[in-house]
């Protein structure tokens, strides 16, 4: 089992690192969006991505070994599907919403992956990780407070944008669930190399990569800014985990839709051609804080925090008492 280094303030630094990144990847893919289909983007940030890590890992001599599997290629097949869908999807929902209502939504990824978690791994599923997922449903209720009417009687292009996020979180899940077992075979660099590759290889019939021709300077600065975010977010977020436990990285990481929303509306003043700010009352912004707050609840799990440092004290009177003894 893993132990992190205990360098919390380091491992803070790199959560929050990637939280901003993620904040902002939204805002960056949308003007890309304008002349540049999903796929084609989706494949542009793979494949660069995907092609980094190999000549990292070749470098290194750490390429993965395809026999380690033992046979689970359905589970490499899975996270493969389940991670290009999630890419796919997540642009397509941005090309029907706000920036911050796609970040917002997009939170119930990590729920799905802890619900499946509880059903197939038989995590346990505390009280208070209960009422933090309660906390980010009455959330999304107050944030949707303006769109209730919409979202119940018609497909409109917010609708089905929401439907899109809401799939696109659940395929997040499955390659979540998927990449947890390959952990045990190999490390997180080559799964996702081997992932990125993958993922691309897919989409490449129905990439267009032509399409880079019609973008114009600021748009392909984004783009090239979306394709080294992929990167260096996944690379702080991995690091973050080597420093700090899992459960507070990811609680740190349920900022990132609040992230997204105060730079869009910073954004929009500053460049209001390319970027606007989804006008909100202040029942939805709340509802925000109210989403951000039960995802890092339901991450936490304050009771097992609690218990662990309860642990850690009883260990450290436990070794003062055996030292003085021996004296």
């Amino acid at each position: 089992m893993h132990v992190s280094s205990g360098r919390w303030l380091l491992g803070l630094g790199l959560a929050l690192t990637t939280a901003v990144l993620w904040g902002l990847l939204p805002i960056k893919l949308k003007p890309v969006l304008a002349s540049m289909d999903p796929i084609t983007v989706t494949w542009y940030r793979l494949i660069s991505a995907g092609l980094v890590l190999l000549v990292w890992l070749a470098a290194r001599k750490r390429l993965p070994s395809f026999r380690k599997l033992d046979g689970r290629y359905w589970l490499l097949a899975v996270a493969i599907i389940g991670l290009v869908l999630n890419y796919v999807a997540y642009l397509m929902g941005l090309k029907r919403l706000s920036a911050g209502t796609t970040q917002l939504v997009i939170q119930l990824a990590p729920i799905f992956l802890l619900l499946g978690s509880v059903v197939i791994y038989r995590e346990e599923f505390s009280r208070a990780q209960q009422i933090g997922l309660l906390v980010l449903l009455t959330g999304f209720a107050l944030f949707f407070n303006q769109r209730w009417v919409e979202l119940l009687t018609s497909l409109t292009q917010y609708t089905a944008g929401i439907l899109i996020m809401v799939f696109a979180a659940l395929t997040w899940a499955f390659y979540g669930l998927a990449q947890k077992q390959l952990l045990t075979q190999w490390s997180s660099v080559q799964i996702m190399m081997v992932i990125y590759l993958g993922c691309a290889s897919l989409l490449t019939p129905w990439a267009e990569p032509a399409q880079l021709l019609e973008l114009n300077t600021v748009q392909l600065w984004l783009l090239l800014a979306c394709c080294l975010n992929t990167l260096v977010a996944y690379g702080a977020f991995a690091e973050a985990l080597a420093h700090w436990q899992a459960s507070r990285v990811s609680a740190t990481l349920a900022v990132t839709p609040l992230i997204t929303f105060a730079c869009a509306a910073v954004g929009s003043l500053i460049w209001p051609l390319w970027i606007t700010a989804e006008p909100l009352n202040v029942l939805a912004y709340t509802g925000a804080a109210l989403v951000a707050l039960g995802s890092a609840q339901t991450a936490l799990d304050f009771r097992r925090v609690l218990q662990n440092r309860r642990l850690k004290r009883e260990l450290k009177l436990a070794q003062l008492q055996s030292e003085k003894g021996a004296h």
